[in-house]
Order: C-alpha cells, then structure tokens, then sequence
C-alpha cells in the first residue's frame, strides 16, 4: 500500500533568475562532469516520505553544529603542523570559502517558499534560507574540502605510497616527500612512488 503523500503540490511560479556572466561564475556555464551512478536520489523520495520522518529529521542536519569547533580546530593543528616543518604555499580556510559576491541572493533578494504547514513559518523567511545557504551549508563544505585537502598534503608528504585512492590526491600536490630527501631512502621506494609526479616535481615538470 503506497504511503499517503503530506506534501502539497505546488503551482509552478516564474522567477526571475540572473544570468550567470563571466569571472566568477563561469564555472557556471561548464558544470563539472556528473557520475551518474553515483547521483543521490532524494528529491522525488522526499515526496513520499513520512510526515513524522521529516519532522524528526530535519532538526538533526544541525546538531554537526556542535562538533564544528572541533573540525576547525583539527584542521588549524594540522595546518599548523605543515607549517612547522617547513611548507609553504599551504592554502587557508578562507581560500576554500566562496566570494561573497558569487552568491546568488543577498538580504534584499532572496527568495522565500509558499506556505505550506501551519508550523513552516521558516520556510517564509529571508534569514533562514539565508543563514543556512550563505552562512551555514558553504562554510561547512569548505571546511572539510580544506580539512581534507590539508590531510591529503600530510599523507603526501609522510607516505608517499601508492594506494587504490591516492591518484585523487593531485589537489594536495607537494614538491617532494619526506622519502625524497636523501637518495638513499628514494631508492627504497617503488619506482611507481619515486617518480609520481603528485609528491615529486621534477617528474612533473619532466612531462
């Protein structure tokens, strides 16, 4: 038996979107290739799902708010770390933060939701959606791509040792690793190590 659906459906309403122009937002016009397999389907499912499920569900999307300081502080100490031992060129937390002029919407034109529950007064208001699409979503993201990127130069760096993911590492990209300081630890390496151009230069440059 189908589960009786809570969500109204909605009349469809023009609006009048920016279009995107060059700089910025030209990454925009040429969206970066889609994995198919990989899409995560929720958007048609949200439809179907249990009014309870979405009531009790929605508020936890906010409880990583709690651990926040803590991944910001593991990311600052491993940055730190790289730091200390010499790296340069590391990028920072901000470089990862979208430009305040990329943003679609400001206080004055962000777009708010038609009512739909007698309790989604937060769907009508501008500070909602700005806080979470602004403030809240970006930030995150940012976060952990930097707390990743910084975790993938240290790997790089101490174990440049191939692995079935290593060749996604090219974005934490370093000149040499700590096995290419003395010759004779580099030639202990598999020559597949030795010479990959993520944690190696000179093979880099060589191609």
């Amino acid at each position: 038996m189908k589960k009786k659906s809570f969500h109204k459906k909605e009349p469809e309403h023009k609006t009048n979107f920016k279009k995107p122009s060059s700089g910025n937002n030209a990454s925009f016009n040429n969206p970066p290739q889609i994995n198919e397999a990989r899409r995560v389907l929720i958007g048609d499912n949200y439809q179907n799902v249990a009014f309870y499920r979405i009531l009790l569900g929605v508020p936890v999307v906010y409880l990583p708010l709690i651990l926040f300081p803590f991944v910001l502080l593991s990311g600052w100490l491993t940055y730190l770390h790289l730091k200390m031992i010499g790296a340069q060129n590391v990028m920072r937390y901000r470089d990862f933060l979208p430009e305040r002029s990329s943003f679609r919407y400001n206080f004055k034109t962000q777009i708010i939701m038609e009512k739909r529950y007698f309790f989604s007064s937060w769907s009508r208001s501008v500070v909602f959606w700005m806080f979470n699409c602004t403030r809240y979503c970006p930030y995150s993201v940012a976060l952990f791509q930097w707390h990743q990127y910084l975790v993938k130069v240290v790997e790089n760096f101490w174990c440049p040792f191939k692995h079935s993911k290593k060749h996604t590492y090219g974005d934490g990209a370093i000149d040499k690793s700590y096995w290419h300081q003395r010759e004779m630890d580099t030639r202990k390496l598999h020559p597949e190590d030795r010479d990959n151009p993520i944690w190696n230069n000179a093979q880099a440059k060589s191609r």
